[in-house]
C-alpha cells in the first residue's frame, strides 16, 4: 500500500492551477485576496479552474479578513452559486469574539452546503479553546478536514501540538483529517509524517517569488517527490 500523502497547494487564477497540477497537486484550494489571507473567489474563476484543471477543488467561504463570519446572507448566497456552478467542495471557520466556534454561522453554511465535504480552515488556530472546538463541530456533515499549524505562529511553533493530536485519532472529535499548513517548511516533514499525519497545504512555498509571482510547477513537484 502507497504511503503517498496529500499535497494541496493554494491558487489564485488558471496560471496557478495547472502549474499547480502539472508539478503534482493533488487538490487545490481556490482564493483571491492574499492581502488579506485568502477570500472567495468569483465565481467565474472557478468556473474557469474548474475547466482547465481535472483534480478537486476547495473553494474558500470567506468574505471579510479575520475569523468573523460578518453578514452570514452573504455567506450562503455564495456558497449556493458556487455550488450551481459546480462546485463540490469547501474551505470555512469562523470564531466569536471570545475564541469559541461560531456554531450559527458554521451550522448554517454547512446546511447550504448539502453534504459536501470541506475544511475548517486555520480558525483553528485561534480557538480559546482547540478540543472544544473539534468536539463542538464533531457531527456536523461534510467536516472531514482540520487546515492548521498547530499554533497562531506557525507550523514551526505548532509541530508538538500537531504530533499529540495525531495521536488522539479516532477519539471524539478527532476523526478528521489533520491538514499541515501555515509556514510549513520540508524540513518539518519527518517529524510530522513519523507522527502519522499524511496530508499538507502549501502557498507560499509554491511561488518562489512570493505572492506576487505565480506558483511553480517545479516548486510543487519537489514538494510533491518529498511526500512520495
Amino acid at each position: 500500500m502507497s504511503n503517498r500523502a496529500l499535497l494541496e497547494v493554494i491558487a489564485l487564477d488558471v496560471e496557478d492551477a495547472v502549474a499547480a497540477q502539472a508539478g503534482g497537486a493533488d487538490r487545490l484550494e481556490l482564493v483571491t485576496d492574499m492581502a488579506a489571507d485568502g477570500l472567495t473567489p468569483p465565481r467565474e474563476t472557478f468556473a474557469a479552474i474548474r475547466a482547465a484543471v481535472d483534480i478537486p477543488l476547495r473553494v474558500m467561504l470567506r468574505k471579510t479578513d479575520g475569523f468573523a463570519a460578518g453578514d452570514l446572507s452573504v455567506l450562503v448566497a455564495a456558497a449556493r452559486e458556487l455550488r450551481a456552478e459546480g462546485a463540490e467542495e469547501f474551505v470555512l471557520g469562523f470564531l466569536n469574539p471570545d475564541g469559541t466556534p461560531d456554531l450559527t454561522a458554521v451550522e448554517a453554511l454547512a446546511a447550504e452546503l448539502g453534504g459536501c465535504r470541506w475544511t475548517f480552515h486555520r480558525a483553528i488556530d485561534r480557538a480559546a479553546d482547540r478540543d472544544g472546538l473539534r468536539k463542538a463541530l464533531a457531527d456536523l456533515p461534510g467536516l472531514d478536514t482540520y487546515l492548521t499549524a498547530g499554533s497562531a505562529a506557525g507550523v514551526e511553533e505548532g509541530v508538538p501540538l500537531l504530533v499529540a493530536e495525531a495521536a488522539r485519532r479516532g477519539e471524539p472529535g478527532y476523526g478528521a483529517r489533520i491538514l499541515v499548513g501555515g509556514g510549513l517548511e520540508l524540513s518539518h516533514l519527518p517529524v510530522l509524517r513519523g507522527a502519522g499525519i499524511d496530508a499538507f497545504h502549501i502557498g507560499g512555498a509554491a511561488r518562489p517569488d512570493g505572492w506576487d509571482g505565480p506558483v511553480s510547477a517545479a516548486a510543487v513537484a519537489e514538494w510533491r517527490e518529498a511526500l512520495a
